[in-house]
């Protein structure tokens, strides 16, 4: 249930044509560590701009699906022009359901990209969804990030020996 359908370094890293081989129609975006540089900071990662861009030239749906409070979201949401859903409750279902629901696409043909692990790839997996685990992650100074990193790191060392 952790272990995420792919894996990439960055969003940006992420094509329409891998999109498209993988019958991916729509994303759902997590937002620190994903599209922002690191958590509670709301500076885009370089080249985020020109892949939403090309996203959206390639007909692929987004929308932003956050544990934030929705007004922070939202604020967030509102300066790429996406819409969003706050206080998703990741790991759970239900934002995830929400939100196919809104874009109207198939859970089957969505992605859920960010990167966490137990919040992100957990919820996607419980909700039918594909996830993205995205690996270039701005080191946390708070206590709770550093353990659930260093779990990550664990999950991620054991899949990548699997190969």
């Amino acid at each position: 249930m952790f272990k995420p359908t792919y894996i990439f370094n960055t969003v940006t890293d992420i094509t329409p044509e891998f999109l498209k081989n993988n019958n991916i129609e729509a994303l759902l975006l997590d937002v620190d560590n994903t599209l922002s540089v690191a958590h509670a900071n709301k500076t885009l990662r370089p080249g985020v701009p020109e892949w939403l861009s090309e996203m959206r030239e390639n007909d692929i749906s987004m929308l932003i699906l956050s544990n934030a409070k929705k007004k922070r979201a939202k604020v967030f949401a509102d300066s790429i022009a996406l819409d969003v859903i706050g206080l998703a409750a990741k790991p759970l279902p239900f934002g995830y359901i929400k939100a196919a629901k809104k874009l109207s696409v198939k859970r089957k043909n969505i992605a859920m990209v960010g990167d966490q692990i137990f919040t992100d790839v957990l919820g996607g997996r419980l909700a039918g969804v594909k996830t993205v685990f995205l690996t270039d992650i701005t080191p946390e100074d708070k206590t709770f990030f550093k353990i659930k990193r260093y779990f990550e790191r664990i999950m991620l060392k054991r899949w990548k020996n699997e190969r």
